[in-house]
């Protein structure tokens, strides 16, 4: 990979996440799981926010929309991002790094505006439209180029500091029973739970995926 593509770690900014929002405990990481936010585009707020709770929901890592990467804790710990309702549940939270993407998510069109889930009004030249419903959801806000890019170096980054198969799954965008069963690889959100939607299946996203193995 040309140097010019790599991650370069001293752009990571590094959020003053507090020890008791997640597990300072060090674990065997198999699996990557890609999230999106439901929110705005800035990185920062998202672990603002999780501060504001007593549970130890977290991911390591957001992308804002601007590419920013923002850490909140080492990638060697961990902190509940699944949600599952299984006796795996707290197994495969452990053995997984989260990464979040700022983003909308999944929108309703009343006709004239795209609405988030909040009623607030998104940029139409933000948006996707999937002609078959992804998840309950016609149209999506779209992941940026630079948080693509910024995802693709992390996952690099993030596969090799692991040994994690960068091979593209194509069964992550429904229920996998691959990532049910922990086994490794890069997956989303959608490959553990039937009632989440993210991350959709942009086609940019697709084929940045699908590449990282080449």
């Amino acid at each position: 990979m040309p140097v010019e593509n790599a991650l370069d770690l001293k752009k990571i900014v590094q959020f003053p996440f507090s020890e008791e929002d997640y597990y300072k405990e060090e674990a065997p990481k198999k699996q990557i799981v890609i999230h999106h936010t439901v929110s705005g585009p800035k990185a920062e707020n998202i672990f603002i926010g999780w501060q504001q709770t007593p549970e130890r929901v977290a991911t390591a890592l957001v992308i804002g929309t601007d590419g920013k990467i923002v850490q909140g804790y080492s990638s060697k710990h961990w902190a509940h991002h699944l949600g599952l309702k299984t006796a795996s549940n707290t197994a495969l939270n452990k053995n997984s790094v989260g990464i979040e993407l700022c983003n909308w998510g999944g929108l309703t069109f009343d006709g004239i505006k795209y609405r988030n889930a909040y009623g607030n009004i998104v940029s139409e030249n933000s948006i996707i439209n999937y002609p078959k419903p992804f998840r309950g959801f016609r149209y999506f806000q779209r992941y940026s180029a630079a948080q693509i890019e910024s995802l693709r170096q992390l996952l690099v980054f993030l596969c090799e500091k692991f040994n994690i198969p960068k091979t593209y799954n194509s069964d992550m965008w429904d229920i996998s029973a691959n990532a049910l069963a922990g086994n490794p690889g890069i997956y989303t959100h959608v490959s553990y739970r039937k009632d989440k939607s993210d991350c959709h299946p942009q086609p940019e996203l697709i084929a940045m995926l699908k590449e990282l193995a080449k």
